[in-house]
């Protein structure tokens, strides 16, 4: 498999960025999202609709801004229902000018019945591949049947690439033996987005259950080939799983974990690493970061030199039940979260944050008014404005 893998990265670095350039000038978006209202410096933009395009419902949002600056807004598109099991593609959405307007609905990974997701992806700034990390299984076996280990088949986990901003995408590729032990049965990549280390190292956040014992863990897996391969990392605490990582300004790693199952009112999960990711310490919880059971997103902003930095933002319904989505901002690598904004007051779900061009921020998530998986939205807002409001 590392061999395929190889021969497949090195076929594709030779595009031409000039041909890139020259294709993105003529890729317009089809048309504009209507804004759901801006206030503050605050517009939020529909991306994703339920029972648009084919879809039943649409779920579990990632957002990336590519080199060249477009804005690929990805989320689970699930055919029949709003459930985690049966007929699920990859999609996308494709963005010019920083999430105001968007192009068509693309399917960019589809396995017929099947359920394909958990989108994860990172940029190789050395070579500006997209990387797309995801999970497969069969579309009529349900979470509760692979944690059992009655299920038609086991979790999978696959990569893509796209060497053209997401204008295409490449077919996928297993690399379940590389990064997936025996005794793991779900597995999930993300949700959310993947990072590289000022090294180089790209790393995963996914997390997994122990066969039998059917208790969940985080985990990381990494490339230090820019994808040619993929290892496992450490293994961080028990009873936790969807997580995101960031690398701090010192090179600590820091990963925030949903808890699972939680207690309600209880925070968020932490642990950090000091070896990119190889070992983790403990976790901990941050009692401000108040969780339902759901995903939450965290990414760190760069500094003037384009550096890692302890600046973060933080994103998840800030309540005991899936609503008020908000976004907590910290200036101290999340040993504090002073300011933060209201983005919805709402039935609200899982999110993905992004730096946008200048000072603004988008933060896809899911959102409704009678429960939170009747869209997919972007809020877009000014970093500054965050930064000196408490709501």
């Amino acid at each position: 498999m590392p061999t395929l893998l190889a021969a497949w990265l090195i076929g594709s670095f030779g595009a031409s960025r000039a041909a890139i350039s020259a294709q993105l000038s003529t890729d317009e978006p089809s048309g504009k999202v209507a804004a759901q209202g801006q206030r503050d410096g605050l517009a939020q933009f529909d991306v994703f609709v339920a029972g648009e395009d084919g879809y039943k419902s649409f779920r579990i949002p990632s957002l990336l801004v590519t080199p060249h600056g477009t804005v690929l807004a990805f989320c689970e598109g699930r055919k029949q229902s709003s459930g985690d099991s049966g007929d699920i593609d990859l999609v996308q959405r494709r963005s010019n000018d920083g999430g105001i307007t968007w192009g068509p609905l693309q399917v960019i990974a589809d396995d017929g019945p099947n359920t394909l997701g958990n989108p994860c992806p990172v940029v190789d700034r050395a070579t500006g591949t997209i990387w797309m990390l995801m999970t497969r299984n069969h579309g009529q076996d349900k979470e509760p049947q692979i944690l059992d280990g009655t299920s038609r088949e086991t979790r999978s986990v696959w990569v893509m690439k796209s060497t053209h901003e997401g204008l295409t995408w490449s077919p996928r590729v297993e690399i379940t033996k590389q990064v997936k032990l025996p005794d793991w049965t779900w597995y999930a990549t993300g949700p959310g987005v993947s990072i590289q280390l000022e090294s180089g190292r790209m790393v995963v956040p996914c997390d997994h259950f122990l066969a039998k014992s059917k208790i969940s863990r985080s985990h990381v897996i990494y490339s230090d080939d820019h994808g040619a391969t993929w290892k496992l990392g450490g293994v961080a605490g028990e009873r936790i799983n969807e997580c995101q990582v960031v690398e701090l300004s010192n090179r600590t790693l820091l990963l925030n974990m949903r808890n699972h199952p939680p207690k309600q009112g209880q925070g968020r999960a932490i642990a950090t690493s000091r070896d990119g990711g190889l070992t983790w310490t403990p976790p901990t919880i941050d009692p401000i970061l108040v969780e339902p059971a759901c995903q939450a997103s965290l990414i760190a902003l760069k500094d003037e030199q384009g550096r890692a930095s302890n600046r973060l933002l933080f994103s998840n319904p800030a309540s005991a039940k899936r609503e008020l989505m908000t976004v907590r901002l910290s200036e101290d690598g999340g040993r504090t979260w002073p300011r933060h904004k209201t983005l919805h007051a709402g039935p609200s779900a899982y999110s993905c944050l992004a730096s946008l061009a200048g000072r603004s921020v988008g933060c896809l998530y899911e959102r409704g008014e009678r429960g939170p998986y009747e869209r997919i939205t972007l809020a877009r807002f000014d970093l500054e404005g965050l930064a000196s409001d408490t709501d």
